[in-house]
């Protein structure tokens, strides 16, 4: 029954499709803070990181480009049905010369460079709102890989339980090996039986196979921690038990900044809607070759240029104006209530880890007198055995008591050290 209480309490969701082992095995001792920095290393979204970035300056270059010249080239070939015939239009002359006709076939190829003198804060706002969604992005990142320390801390701490309850399991064993040589002694001078003997020695390998679950339960954690964090972990590396530290109240969760650079998103967008809205000024040279110029009373093949300042104002986004910045006042609400939301939660789950370690800590003090009395009974047990006043197998019941009194005290020990770092990672501190 005992053998199978040990880990029930652990769960443990494992993470695939985390990347190779990529480094040597290590055997130094392994801390806590090293394993969450290893993780967010080694996880395949932190590459993410910097695609990112690299969007965001090749967006940002393109959006310079905006107050470069722009430069078009157009070309045409038409035929039209009538022209006009500058004799009928001015009539019968004193003079005895023909006016010229334009042709009916005529070419233009057309080259022309504009450039922005005033765009209404179009590209700057481009600007600020890439550079906004940049780091909106960046956050969301940070999030999912802050996420990560909640699967470091299950698995840290289960390797750390399993240690402990290994070590008191030796204990129990060198206990056992010191009845067997007493009894072993006994029936060789004929005052105890072989049943004795035996059964001590089968407790003994009971003590063993415990011990065998032990190991092999930590081996799978440390294999799946040796995933997470990118680094051959083996079975002789020993993990650093953390400091027990008392941290501040407040919340300082990386969910929080994302709600304020969303809420920074739609500030922008707003001020992109104005932008919009306003008048654009471009200065204009065009070039063009073809016939007739524009000098069409010669009508022949000719060079021409036309150059000044441009003005344009269209009012079609006053349509729809007010109902976006609606929609975006709305989005920033919906916004806020998210962040109410995720505090409220993140307060009750605090509450929660709160009473945890409360309860902790009152259990670990009734462990304790759990303990002494269930050492008290051992120890006067074994004082019973050797005088025959109690059965071998009463005995093992005994120690076995003080045994499963001490595993209960070390879980309550790590399911306290977890909680407080539950806590830790619950108020983002």
């Amino acid at each position: 029954m005992y053998r199978n209480f040990n880990i029930r309490w652990l769960a443990i969701v494992f993470l695939s499709g985390t990347p190779f082992i990529s480094l040597q095995a290590q055997s130094v001792k392994l801390t806590l803070d090293e394993c969450y920095r290893l993780s967010k290393e080694n996880y395949p979204m932190v590459r993410k990181l910097g695609i990112i970035s690299k969007t965001k300056d090749y967006t940002i270059e393109n959006a310079n480009k905006g107050y470069l010249p722009q430069i078009f080239f157009s070309g045409q070939a038409t035929y039209q049905s009538q022209t006009i015939n500058f004799s009928d239009a001015l009539g019968a002359l004193p003079i005895s010369t023909s006016l010229p006709s334009l042709s009916k076939d005529q070419y233009k190829i057309q080259g022309e460079v504009d450039q922005i003198l005033y765009d209404g804060g179009i590209i700057r706002n481009q600007k600020e709102l890439t550079k906004a969604n940049t780091e909106l992005q960046t956050q969301n990142i940070e999030t999912s890989l802050y996420a990560l320390k909640q699967r470091i801390n299950t698995l840290f701490f289960s390797i750390l339980l399993l240690d402990e309850q290994a070590k008191q399991n030796i204990i129990k064993k060198n206990s056992l090996q010191t009845q067997v040589q007493k009894a072993e002694a006994s029936l060789k001078y004929g005052t105890a039986f072989r049943s004795n003997v035996d059964e001590l020695k089968a407790e003994v390998v009971n003590t063993d196979m415990e011990g065998t679950e032990y190991a092999s339960n930590r081996a799978a954690y440390l294999k799946m921690l040796s995933l997470f964090i990118g680094r051959n972990v083996s079975d002789s590396s020993e993990l650093e038990v953390p400091d027990q530290e008392i941290l501040p109240s407040d919340i300082n969760r990386p969910e929080l900044k994302v709600f304020e650079l969303q809420k920074s998103v739609y500030t922008l967008q707003k001020e992109q809607l104005t932008s919009d809205f306003m008048p654009k000024v471009s200065a204009f040279f065009q070039g063009a070759y073809g016939r007739p110029t524009l000098n069409i009373i010669e009508n022949k093949f000719g060079p021409w240029f036309v150059t000044g300042v441009r003005f344009s104002w269209s009012l079609e986004s006053l349509y729809t104006f007010s109902s976006k910045k609606e929609i975006l006042e709305l989005n920033r609400k919906a916004t806020d209530a998210d962040q109410e939301t995720f505090l409220l939660n993140t307060r009750m789950d605090l509450a929660q880890q709160e009473e945890g370690i409360k309860k902790y800590n009152e259990l670990l003090e009734q462990d304790k007198t759990v303990i002494a009395l269930r050492q008290s009974v051992t120890k006067s047990a074994e004082a019973q055995l050797a005088n025959g006043v109690i059965t071998t197998h009463e005995y093992i019941q005994k120690l076995n008591a003080e045994h499963l009194a001490v595993q209960m005290m070390i879980l309550h020990q790590i399911q306290l050290l977890q909680a407080k770092y539950n806590q830790k990672f619950i108020s983002g501190n």
